[in-house]
């Protein structure tokens, strides 16, 4: 405080007026969140646990919702889980501790969410499920699930088989690279395959073994079943990379991909894809990575408190030979 009497100069007053808006500058900033919750731009703050890198899909699925985020004006608070499910429970409480807007992830497996889940919803932050679904009986944990019919795929490929070996009079040995264990995936890809099969009792699944997304775990599996099966006819794999790595290990056996052992796969990547324009695999069942536009589109309705469905299914399709040299030279991803 100035006391009575005291003359002050135009410069002093300039200078007294301007550590009052430095001093309320810093303490607008002490007590900002900035990055965390949108600051004061704002700007929704999305924080996203992706499973990890383990094929061609995920990597093109981490592109589409980077590229989308940054299209949509969304912070994007990114994080690797490596394939580890506790990473991801880690990352889902530091998204909350953070205080970010809307949380989103890929569920490496179905079971083991409802606690980390119930965290979330009693800090009044939405979770958006995208590519994978969880098993918990609590809907209200999560607002949306946004992805495949992961059984729908697993039955378009069975379907396929079904009308290729209509004409079979004898067994056709089947073996099945599973996907990661616990997975929805894995889960439901194995059920409509399983069940569409079912229509011929000419075709027998003789081994069925996770080979865990990976073309590594693909090689090897597909090593140990051509080890005990002398006869196999057809291989139907998870995935396409689980696909391509068993093609290595069909080639060293002295066979013939797509002639030897028909193959069959799921998802439709780019190396997948040439596979089966190239006549080494012979049908794929699409299941698209690019899920980030739609993601976004969610975010917005969620954090603007709107009504959203609670099952968001993506648009996809099945391929031949023929169906894939056409779609090659326009493919994304």
């Amino acid at each position: 405080m100035l006391k009575t009497g005291t003359t002050i100069t135009r410069r002093g007053l300039g200078a007294i007026l301007a550590a009052g808006l430095l001093a309320t500058g810093l303490a607008a900033c002490g007590n900002s969140d900035t990055g965390s919750d949108g600051g004061d731009d704002g700007k929704i703050v999305l924080g996203f646990s992706q499973i990890g890198a383990e094929s061609g899909w995920r990597t093109a699925n981490t592109n589409s919702i980077k590229e989308s985020a940054a299209a949509a004006g969304i912070e994007l608070k990114f994080d690797d889980a490596q394939g580890k499910q506790e990473n991801q429970i880690k990352a889902i409480r530091n998204f909350i501790q953070q205080k970010v807007d809307v949380i989103a992830f890929s569920p490496i497996k179905e079971s083991g969410w409802d606690t980390v889940l119930k965290e979330a919803k009693d800090a009044k932050i939405p979770v958006i499920l995208t590519d994978r679904a969880v098993d918990s009986a609590d809907k209200s944990l999560y607002k949306s699930f946004l992805g495949s019919d992961f059984v729908k795929e697993g039955r378009l490929a069975g379907e396929w088989l079904v009308e290729q070996k209509k004409t079979a009079t004898g067994p056709v040995n089947i073996v099945e690279l599973q996907g990661t264990t616990g997975s929805a995936p894995a889960i439901d890809r194995k059920e409509g395959f399983a069940t569409a099969i079912a229509a011929n009792p000419n075709l027998k699944i003789v081994a069925s073994q996770s080979g865990d997304f990976t073309r590594a775990g693909g090689k090897q599996v597909m090593e140990q079943f051509l080890k005990a099966n002398p006869k196999i006819d057809v291989l139907f794999a998870h995935n396409d990379d689980m696909g391509l790595g068993a093609l290595e290990a069909i080639t060293a056996a002295g066979k013939v991909p797509g002639k030897d052992i028909t193959i069959i796969t799921i998802d439709a990547v780019k190396d997948g894809m040439q596979a089966l324009a190239d006549g080494k695999f012979n049908f794929i069942a699409e299941c698209s990575p690019l899920l980030g536009d739609q993601l976004m589109d969610l975010v917005k309705k969620v954090k603007a408190g709107e009504e959203v469905p609670a099952r968001v299914e993506t648009q996809e399709g099945t391929f031949t030979q023929e169906q894939a040299k056409a779609a090659l030279p326009t493919r994304k991803y």
